[in-house]
């Protein structure tokens, strides 16, 4: 975990991008399940790509809007584990997000709620900002080192 000049690999970039975009909706797809699936009675891709169920005026909708945010969160916690360096994580949130504008925008056409934007700004800024504390921290910690002393045969 030494970062020095970094040789730039496109591929890299493109594989960090799809886990991070998986682990993202799978990370979804559990909050959602938790918390919708025990109040309809079917589960279905409306509920992630759907913007119009992304609303304050259901508890379920509420609900989804909690499974969101959660997401975020627990994104942040994997741009640490996949992304590592704390200037990469708003590149990174930004583009999940934008990903997924483009998945809903084929799902279900442009989102016309304002409550769905509020919902995915905030969520980039949260996975962002918590994000970058967190690798922040880990880049900072202390690098160990062996106190084993050695005996010279001098």
């Amino acid at each position: 975990m030494f970062y020095g000049a970094v040789v730039w690999d496109p591929w890299l970039i493109v594989v960090q991008i799809v886990c991070l975009q998986c682990l993202y909706y799978l990370t979804l797809g559990l909050f959602l399940a938790i918390l919708v699936g025990t109040r309809v009675s079917r589960m279905s891709l409306v509920y992630f790509f759907d913007f119009a169920t992304v609303t304050v005026s259901t508890v379920t909708g509420c609900c989804v809007i909690a499974s969101f945010v959660l997401s975020a969160l627990a994104s942040a916690g994997y741009l640490v584990l996949l992304i590592e360096r704390s200037k990469k994580c708003l590149d990174f949130s930004v583009t999940l997000y934008i990903v997924h504008l483009f998945i809903c925008i084929g799902y279900g056409g442009w989102p016309s709620s304002i409550t769905w934007w509020v919902v995915n700004g905030t969520g980039i800024g949260v996975m962002a900002l918590l994000g970058e504390y967190l690798c922040m921290r880990r880049e900072l910690q202390e690098i160990k080192i062996p106190t084993t002393r050695y005996r010279s045969n001098v």
